[in-house]
């Protein structure tokens, strides 16, 4: 059954706060099940009270409602997603102190401990990295997969769509791997960095990937603004996003991460070039395709970087981190073929792949 959102109101105010930094804030979404409703009572506008890490933040029920969970559905990964957004822009009404309330990062490393074991249960121990790395160069003949669908024969409204899914990856892309930065030492944090300076625009704030997915939302007549679609995606488009933060977040998993950023640079120019083509067979805005061309040229570098510089001096230091490299490819790739899937299938019976309806609107399109 598709999931619903509970209605719980959240107040809007009429100025929006901000971040210490003066960067705006979004509103705190929906809550989709008893987990989110747990992780908002532990938020609130004041920072969290002295002595308050002596609380419990765990009962018994909850520890059980966790354990009984689906480790991938909205409940979970909404709950999750509310707690890792709290190291990015927080929320608006929410103390920035409560990045690192006790409570919530005991309610947080519970949740997290759901998925990464549901991840390792569903992803055998493997550390094949070679056979891992040509699984993501190989274009299997007549495969299916999203980006194939939009360019052979996708209409109009199933790219919008799929731009709403991807908005909640997109609008944040290079944040979770800046993660990695400290973490790695020598030719492979020299390399890793090449590739971060490439993703914030060179320099140039209008270059940034996350402002040209912004102009290309606005171009499809959408909301640019960051997480204003994350009521109306389903788990597996937030999920994608939890996983690139659980690898940053935690130094133990440094390898995961470095896996992750390796499997998005390395398949991103084949499906770009096929969404650009088909941004411009339903004849998208060149604002539209801009943000997949420039990931074409970009990311056919990147690939070679990531692999022969950051893998290959990772793993010349730390060779026992050679399956958590392969652990975050594999894991990136099982998720983005869950969204995929979900939206094809939802496609395929001419329905909505998302939770709401958009707004009517966008591009005029190509008969």
């Amino acid at each position: 059954m598709p999931e619903q959102i509970l209605t719980r109101p959240v107040p809007v105010t009429g100025r929006r706060p901000t971040t210490p930094e003066g960067v705006p804030s979004p509103p705190l979404p929906r809550t989709r099940g008893p987990l989110g409703e747990a992780v908002l009572a532990l938020l609130g506008p004041e920072p969290p009270a002295p002595g308050a890490e002596g609380a419990p933040a765990v009962s018994p029920e909850l520890t059980a409602e966790i354990a009984t969970a689906d480790p991938y559905g909205g409940d979970l990964h909404l709950a999750l997603h509310i707690c890792y957004e709290l190291h990015y822009r927080g929320f608006a009404g929410v103390h920035p102190d409560r990045e690192w309330d006790p409570a919530l990062l005991s309610l947080r490393a519970a949740l997290e401990e759901r998925f990464l074991t549901a991840l390792r249960a569903d992803l055998p121990d493997d550390t094949d990295l070679r056979g891992a790395l040509e699984d993501l160069l190989t274009e299997p003949p007549g495969g299916a997969g999203v980006s194939r669908y939009l360019s052979r024969s996708g209409e109009w409204w199933q790219m919008r769509e799929y731009l709403v899914h991807r908005s909640i990856y997109h609008l944040k892309e290079a944040d979770p791997h800046a993660w990695a930065i400290p973490r790695l030492t020598g030719r492979a944090k020299a390399a890793l960095v090449a590739v971060e300076f490439d993703e914030y625009g060179g320099g140039r704030a209008d270059r940034i990937h996350a402002h040209l997915f912004a102009e290309l939302l606005e171009g499809a007549g959408l909301e640019p603004g960051y997480l204003a679609y994350v009521d109306v995606v389903p788990a597996p488009a937030i999920a994608v996003v939890n996983l690139m933060s659980l690898f940053g977040l935690h130094r133990t998993l440094r390898g995961a991460l470095v896996g992750h950023f390796a499997a998005a640079e390395i398949t991103t120019p084949p499906s770009a070039r096929r969404l650009a083509r088909a941004l411009q067979r339903m004849g998208a805005p060149e604002r539209c395709v801009r943000f997949y061309t420039e990931h074409v040229e970009a990311d056919a570098v990147h690939e070679q970087l990531m692999r022969h510089d950051v893998i290959a001096d990772l793993l010349e230091r730390e060779p026992e981190l050679r399956a958590d490299v392969v652990f975050g490819i594999r894991a990136t790739g099982f998720l983005e073929a869950r969204l995929g899937r979900l939206m094809l299938d939802a496609w395929s019976r001419d329905r909505s792949s998302l939770l709401g309806p958009l707004r009517p609107g966008g591009a005029r399109v190509a008969a």
